[in-house]
């Protein structure tokens, strides 16, 4: 794991700065890699790399980067490659040779054997920038799911690559917002396009490419999901299967030559990556969770320590505070380069920096939700599909897995979801599926008086929501479970990455997810959603595949909370008055796109967290920690 950044003349002529540019794309990325720092530029002084490192896999000089070889081939990467064993047998049977032992030198030798097609034969996760000389061709690719980051911005035909945003805001001759970006995060808490809330800088989507040869650009695809059901998969067959995909994941993820330790939330899929690395060679059984004590309903750390002592681990708790809030919450918003997701990514900040403390790699269990269905939304959507179905009597067409006989057992989960229940349905009942399923992810609805929304195309928002969801090319069967898991899979996914990966390399700890391995995906995505969702039950396939090794206290768990903070207390109490000082400048700066006196009026009345507040508040010290900032980014490249 490390950080990469570099720049490109689109037009070939000589970057004059080139040190002084790699130094600063270096210095703003240096936390994700602390044991290393490389610089390297071509002949022509027209294409430049720089790498920072973070030493996981052969730990040697050899290994740094950015590296030479196989050709006049230069490469700066993050990630890990965890076939390149194999990759590396594969290539030595056709007499090529190598240098070190890392896994960065087997894409080299990959891109030599197959050119830009090289992504395709790569297993894990990883972003690279890779300089072929001979073809005046640098090639940018991105993982299949997102887990590694890869920005850029084209300013003056230079072309500026990152892992992080913020380190092309140098580039850009002033920072402001983009519209289209904002609207879809004020919709979903993150984005659904390659657009990010800074207006200039763009991302690699997951499973593309990125090709500038001579100058000119363009993308391609190099991987995609399809569900592509095979009615031949039985309950049996799929379990076993999944055991084999599962068990054999969680080993190559275990590939290090240093320690591994795990996150434990307490859950199904952290929990069970960890019992499934015990024992194994560099995993050292230390477990690490954060909890929240200062107010009853957010303390899962009984779940975490029954997780560790069935494969006798060492827990490591981080006990969190409103200090501990008001103390870092810039800091996590400066490592998310722009607010995502929920409030999730605080504690997770706090969680990491304990594990850095005691190692450098850790396993975690994101992907588990968007692949085998465990979000309660799903079950709120079912429900009404169910009732639907029985009416008309058309349960049996194969457009719904679920009958209202089978899911009534499962309905208890609902019980702390009553409020998102009336909301889904206080417009009716029995719309068209696309519409149903927008309305129980969209969040703008309740900021109606807060956000300018005349001034936003929300519209475009809602056509590239349908565009996702509709897209028959990856879901040819209307299966409603699979359109809603394949929808958030595409963009609630990369988002819960980006949180995964910066508050972890914040502290320079790399954090690996075992259910996001490609054969795996691929596998789960041809397996009819009744045996996935069987019941209603969430994580069904998950749970029948692995219940033997789950605690029967973790298996059963109808309350796990998703990292729940306490911020509706702290906010009323502990925090109010930082709260409200975030407000008043809010107002103060006369901040584009929001109506700051009802942020004032309605934070006011209500005195409590919501989504809206987290949302609204995580936009405002974005804008101070970087909009207000402008200049002095600015003036780094001086």
């Amino acid at each position: 794991m490390c950080g990469i950044a570099g720049f490109i003349s689109l037009n070939g002529n000589e970057i004059e700065k080139s040190a002084r540019f790699l130094q600063v794309l270096g210095d703003l990325i240096s936390h994700r890699g602390p044991d290393g720092y490389g610089t390297w530029v071509n002949r022509a002084e027209n294409v430049g790399l720089v790498h920072r490192r973070l030493a996981i896999i052969d730990l040697s000089e050899q290994a740094a980067q950015p590296m030479t070889g196989h050709g006049e081939l230069t490469i700066t990467y993050n990630g890990e490659i965890y076939n390149y064993k194999e990759l590396r047998k594969e290539a030595e049977a056709k007499s090529i040779s190598f240098a070190t032992h890392s896994d960065t030198e087997t894409i080299l030798s990959s891109y030599a054997q197959y050119g830009v097609e090289a992504a395709c034969h790569l297993r894990g996760m990883f972003a690279y920038a890779l300089w072929d000389e001979r073809k005046n061709r640098l090639v940018l690719s991105r993982d299949r799911f997102g887990i590694k980051p890869l920005y850029y911005t084209i300013v003056d035909n230079l072309f500026v690559f990152a892992s992080e945003a913020k380190a092309l805001l140098p580039f850009l001759p002033s920072i402001s917002t983009n519209s289209d970006a904002l609207a879809e995060y004020l919709t979903f808490q993150y984005s659904i396009s390659d657009k990010t809330l800074f207006d200039g800088i763009q991302q690699v989507m997951p499973g593309h490419s990125l090709i500038i040869e001579n100058g000119a650009i363009h993308v391609e695809k190099y991987w995609d999901v399809q569900y592509e059901v095979d009615y031949s998969w039985t309950p049996a067959s799929a379990e076993a299967r999944l055991r084999e995909l599962l068990t054999d994941s969680v080993d190559v993820h275990l590939h290090s030559d240093v320690e591994v330790g795990t996150y434990l939330s307490g859950g199904i899929d952290s929990s069970l990556m960890a019992i499934l690395a015990a024992g194994k060679t560099k995993f050292g059984g230390k477990g690490f969770h954060g909890r929240f004590t200062d107010y009853p309903g957010y303390d899962e750390s009984a779940y975490a320590k029954i997780a560790s002592d069935s494969f006798k681990g060492d827990l490591h708790i981080s006990d969190i505070t409103s200090s501990d809030f008001r103390d870092n919450i810039r800091k996590v918003i400066y490592h998310l380069d722009f607010p995502v997701a929920g409030p999730g990514s605080f504690p997770q900040y706090m969680v990491s920096k304990l594990a850095g403390d005691h190692l450098k790699v850790v396993l975690g269990g994101q992907g588990g939700d968007e692949i085998f269905g465990g979000y309660a939304r799903y079950l709120v959507a079912y429900f009404e599909q169910c009732i639907k179905a029985a009416i008309d009597g058309t349960y049996k067409n194969g457009n719904y897995v679920v009958t209202i006989e089978s899911i009534i057992p499962n309905l208890g989960i609902l019980r702390e979801y009553t409020p998102l229940i009336k909301e889904f349905w206080k417009d009716g009942l029995f719309g068209p599926l696309d519409q149903r399923f927008l309305r129980l992810i969209d969040r703008s609805t309740d900021m109606k008086e807060e956000i300018a929304w005349q001034d936003l195309d929300i519209q475009g928002v809602y056509g590239r929501f349908y565009d996702i969801f509709n897209n028959r090319s990856n879901v040819a069967k209307e299966a409603y479970f699979d359109s809603m898991t394949h929808f958030e899979f595409k963009t609630l996914l990369p988002a819960l990455l980006q949180v995964e990966d910066r508050m972890s390399m914040a502290h320079g700890l790399e954090s690996r997810v075992p259910l996001l391995d490609h054969p795996l995906i691929e596998f789960a995505a041809t397996v009819p959603a009744d045996i996935k969702f069987d019941g209603g039950q969430l994580k069904h396939l998950l749970k029948s595949a692995f219940g033997a090794e789950l605690p029967p206290e973790i298996l059963n768990r109808r309350d796990k909370m998703g990292f729940p903070v306490p911020l509706k207390e702290w906010f009323a109490k502990e925090l109010n008055d930082f709260v409200l000082d975030i407000v008043a400048n809010m107002k103060a700066k006369n901040r584009e796109f929001v109506n700051t006196d009802a942020v004032l009026k309605n934070f006011g009345t209500s005195g409590q967290f919501s989504r809206k507040t987290w949302a609204l508040l995580s936009l405002e010290l974005w804008q101070q920690e970087f909009h207000d900032k402008s200049s002095e980014y600015r003036q780094l490249l001086n």
